[in-house]
């Protein structure tokens, strides 16, 4: 298993637009990933699973998934979460 932290970006964090987003970049990868925040772990390609966490702007959140050979598709998610995702 491999894990990444990320700050997101998005002025108003991981809501609606950004969630949607980020959890469809994720489900374009084509592999499992988990997004945990304050102890909660879910889906990174439900955009109702990420919504549900309450992710604000400047929080930190950790990505991870099983295959340690995907680390460079985490490091794209990770960027991806560090931009304003609100303004692109």
């Amino acid at each position: 298993m491999i894990s990444k932290t990320a700050i997101v970006g998005a002025s108003s964090g991981l809501h609606a637009r950004p969630a949607a987003r980020f959890s469809q970049a994720v489900a374009d990868s084509g592999i499992d990933v988990d997004i945990t925040f304050q102890g909660t772990g879910v889906d990174a390609s439900s955009v109702l699973e990420v919504m549900t966490l309450g992710v604000g702007s400047g929080d930190e959140v950790t990505l991870s998934t099983a295959n340690d050979a995907d680390a460079s598709i985490l490091d794209e998610l990770v960027a991806l979460l560090a931009s304003d995702l609100d303004a692109e």
